[in-house]
C-alpha cells in the first residue's frame, strides 16, 4: 500500500491562485445583496446558477452537503436520448434529448463524456421481438441524425466477442445503438466551476436553517456552516429552491400549509470488478417498460437500476439486500454467473428521482421538470434528466425572466441571447491531453503512468496540466493514492485548493473514484483528512 508518509510537508494551506477561504466566502455572502440565491447544489441548481451568472446576474449558490452530494452523483452515468420513451410515442422528447446529449458530448464537455455502444439482447420468449427492436434502434439513431451510426441488428456470435460475459443461450439477435456516458460528479463539479468563472459565489456544507422575509416575500435565507458552526445569512431579490428530494421541506419553511408537490422513486446501482474486457454496454429489457443496464464505467461494471416509490427520509436512502438481489437477478437475464458474484461488488449506491406528485407506477411517470411559485414568491424547481441539464437551466431562467413585477430587474442579458453551447472548463481532446501528459513528464523523474494520464485527461481535460505541474514540483504528490487506482495525491491537493473539497468523502467519493472502486481504506481516509487540514 502506498501511503503518504509526510502529509504535513505537502502543506495544509491552499496554494496560490486557489479558492477564497470559507470564512471569506461567508463574509462575502452575508454582506452582498444578490439578485438570485439558489438553494441546492445538485445539477439542476448548479445549471441554473451557471446560466444566471452568464446573464450578468449576481448569483449565490449554497448546499447543505457537497455539490452533487446526493442524487446528482447517484445516476446511471448516462447522457442518453431515452430509447424506452419511443414506445410511448415521445418522439419529440427523444429528439430533444439527443440534441442535448450531442451538444454536451461534442461541444460543451467532450473531455468529460465518451461515446458508448449499447447492445440490446433479444432472447427467445423475451418482451420484445427482433424486428421490433431492430426498427426501434434504427428510429432512435435517425432521431440523432445518425450521428452515432445507424441502429442495426448484430449476430449473437459477434456480440459475444465484444462482451464475453454475454449470456448466449436462447439469444436470437442483438440490437445496436449509440449513446454517451460520463462521471456525473465530475460533470457537476466542472459546471460549478463554470458558474464561478461567470461570477457566481458558491458554498457547500452550508445548511439553510430558515428563510428571510420582507413584507411577506422570501428575500433570502439564514444559514449554518456545517464545517465550523458559524451562522450567517444571505439576502437576495429572488430565492430558488432547487433542493431536489428536499424541495417540499423548504416549501414548508415558506408556507407551513404547502401541499406536497412531488413524489420520490429510488434508483439503486451496484459497482463490480470486471472479469473480462467489455467493448459495449448491455441494455436488457426486463418487461415491456423497464430496461436493466450493465455499463463498463471507470474500469468497473455498473449494474442497475431499480425504480420503486420511496417515502422515507431522503438523507437515509440506501441500497438494501432486496435491491442488491433484484439488480443481480435482472442482470442474470443477459450476463453469465461468474461476472455476477457478490464477491466482485465494490460499492453500492442509491439516488432519488424527483417525480411530479400523483398516482401511478413510478417507472411510467414522466421525468419532467416542475416549477411552482409559493405564496412568499419563492420559486421551487424539481425533477428532470441529467442529459438535459443545460436545457433545464435555460428553462428555469426563462421562467424567472417572465415573473410578474420582474423581481430580478431588467438590467441583464436574457438567457435566450447567450451562446447556445458554452463549453465547460478544461475543454480539450482527452486523447491529446493524455498524450501530452505522457510526453511532458519531468526531465529527471519518472514519467506519468499511462492509466493516470488517461484518467486525468478524461476527468479534468486541459486542467490536468495544473495537476501534473503540482506532481512535477513535488514528487510525493506524484505517488498513487492506492496501487490499484489511477489517481495520484496531487488530485487531493487540487480538490482542496480548487474544487471545494471539505471532507474525505468529498474527495474519495466525488472528486476521485477511490470509494466506488472499494479502495477508500481507513488509512487513505486519514491521510486525505490530514491533507485537507482536518
Amino acid at each position: 500500500m502506498t501511503t503518504l508518509q509526510s502529509v504535513p510537508a505537502l502543506g495544509t494551506h491552499p496554494a496560490s491562485g486557489s479558492l477564497p477561504s470559507r470564512a471569506e466566502t461567508r463574509d462575502q455572502l452575508s454582506k452582498a445583496t444578490y439578485d438570485l440565491l439558489v438553494i441546492g447544489g445538485g445539477i439542476l441548481g448548479i445549471s441554473t446558477a451557471w446560466h444566471a451568472a452568464q446573464s450578468g446576474l449576481r448569483v449565490a449558490l449554497v448546499d447543505a452537503g457537497d455539490f452533487a452530494g446526493a442524487t446528482s452523483s447517484a445516476s446511471s452515468k448516462l447522457l442518453h436520448g431515452g430509447l424506452r420513451y419511443l414506445q410511448t410515442g415521445a418522439v419529440k422528447l427523444v429528439a430533444e434529448n439527443h440534441f442535448e446529449r450531442r451538444a454536451v458530448s461534442r461541444q460543451v464537455a467532450p473531455h468529460l463524456a465518451n461515446p458508448l455502444t449499447f447492445y440490446l439482447p433479444v432472447y427467445k420468449g423475451g418482451p420484445h421481438g427482433a424486428a421490433k427492436l431492430g426498427a426501434g434502434v434504427f428510429a432512435y439513431s435517425a432521431l440523432s441524425a445518425f450521428g452515432d451510426g445507424v441502429g442495426h441488428l448484430l449476430s449473437p456470435a459477434k456480440a459475444a466477442q465484444d462482451v464475453p460475459e454475454l449470456r448466449t443461450d436462447n439469444l436470437k439477435a442483438v440490437a445496436v445503438y449509440g449513446d454517451d456516458q460520463m462521471n456525473d460528479a465530475r460533470m457537476a463539479l466542472m459546471t460549478v466551476r463554470a458558474a464561478v468563472d461567470a461570477g457566481a459565489t458558491v458554498l457547500n456544507h452550508a445548511e439553510v436553517t430558515g428563510l428571510r422575509f420582507t413584507k411577506g416575500r422570501v428575500t433570502g435565507a439564514e444559514l449554518k456552516d456545517r464545517t465550523s458552526g458559524d451562522e450567517f445569512g444571505v439576502t437576495a431579490r429572488l430565492v430558488l429552491n432547487a433542493t431536489g428530494p428536499w424541495v417540499d421541506h423548504l416549501r414548508k419553511m415558506e408556507d407551513p400549509n404547502a401541499a406536497p408537490s412531488i413524489r420520490l422513486s429510488k434508483g439503486a446501482h451496484l459497482v463490480l470488478k470486471r472479469t473480462s474486457p467489455w467493448k459495449a454496454a448491455l441494455a436488457t429489457p426486463i418487461d415491456k417498460y423497464r430496461i436493466t443496464f450493465a455499463l463498463p464505467w471507470e474500469d468497473m461494471l455498473l449494474l442497475g437500476t431499480t425504480d420503486e416509490e420511496y417515502e422515507g427520509d431522503p438523507g437515509q436512502v440506501e441500497v438494501t439486500e432486496k435491491d442488491t438481489a433484484q439488480i443481480l437477478d435482472e442482470a442474470a437475464f443477459s450476463i453469465r454467473d461468474q461476472q455476477l458474484s457478490r464477491d466482485l461488488i465494490t460499492y453500492a449506491f442509491a439516488g432519488l428521482r424527483v417525480l411530479p406528485g400523483g398516482p401511478g407506477d413510478t417507472s411510467k411517470a414522466k421525468r419532467e421538470t416542475v416549477v411552482t411559485e409559493g405564496r412568499g414568491g419563492m420559486l421551487s424547481v424539481a425533477g428532470g434528466k441529467w442529459t438535459t441539464f443545460r436545457h433545464i437551466g435555460r428553462t428555469v431562467m426563462k421562467k424567472l425572466e417572465q415573473l410578474p413585477g420582474h423581481p430580478l430587474g431588467e438590467d441583464y442579458e436574457s438567457v435566450s441571447t447567450l451562446p447556445k453551447r458554452l463549453p465547460l472548463p478544461g475543454i480539450a481532446n482527452p486523447n491529446a491531453v493524455a498524450h501530452r501528459l505522457l510526453v511532458d513528464g519531468p526531465a529527471p523523474g519518472p514519467r506519468m503512468a499511462a492509466d493516470t494520464a488517461k484518467h486525468l485527461a478524461t476527468h479534468y481535460g486541459s486542467l490536468s496540466f495544473d495537476i501534473a505541474r503540482m506532481a512535477n514540483e513535488n514528487p510525493e504528490l506524484a505517488q498513487r493514492i492506492h496501487p490499484d487506482a489511477p489517481e495520484i495525491w496531487a488530485q487531493v491537493a487540487y480538490a482542496r485548493d480548487h474544487e471545494w473539497a471539505e471532507t474525505a468523502e468529498d474527495v474519495l467519493r466525488r472528486r476521485t473514484t477511490l470509494t466506488i472502486r472499494g479502495l477508500a481504506t481507513d488509512e487513505i481516509r486519514a491521510d486525505v483528512e490530514k491533507m485537507l487540514g482536518k
